[in-house]
């Protein structure tokens, strides 16, 4: 399973232009977000405010999903502008669909040697997390459709 701090360092170094140019959007020495992005390092931990202007900078959610998942929950993104309708819950069927493809394949590799690994469990949850993931997504543009 993937850790909170594993995801932020993952979020920094992907940054398009590198965490040098992620630091300089933060106003920040960008030696500084290296030391808070390695997971190695015993000082200069990120702030939640570090991690929520890094969220907000990048568009990129891996650390609330890595926080959830550690937690035993599932995170959806609530779609403030999502129009609820037929269109938009087919859209969310064919989703569930490719993510229960997903939970299958992962499952099938898992045991295509017979033997199952802590790496292919790991890879099997976030198979499933991503399928809650959609369900819940439907459950809510369903809820959006539901006459009042």
């Amino acid at each position: 399973m993937t850790t909170a701090a594993d995801a932020f360092y993952r979020t920094v170094k992907d940054y398009p232009g590198g965490m040098e140019s992620l630091a300089v959007r933060m106003g920040m020495n960008p030696q500084v977000l290296r030391n808070k992005a390695n997971p190695n390092i015993a000082t200069n931990h990120p702030t939640l405010s570090d991690v929520e202007k890094i969220m907000d900078l990048t568009g990129d959610y891996q650390v609330l999903d890595a926080l959830a998942m550690s937690t035993g929950h599932v995170l959806i993104k609530v779609e403030s502008n999502a129009t609820p309708s037929d269109m938009a819950v087919l859209e969310m069927v064919t989703q569930v669909w490719a993510a229960n493809g997903d939970v299958g394949a992962a499952v099938n590799e898992t045991l295509a040697d017979g033997r199952v690994e802590l790496h292919e469990v790991a890879a099997v949850r976030k198979a499933i997390y991503r399928t809650q993931q959609a369900l819940f997504e439907l459950l809510s543009r369903l809820e959006g459709m539901a006459e009042k």
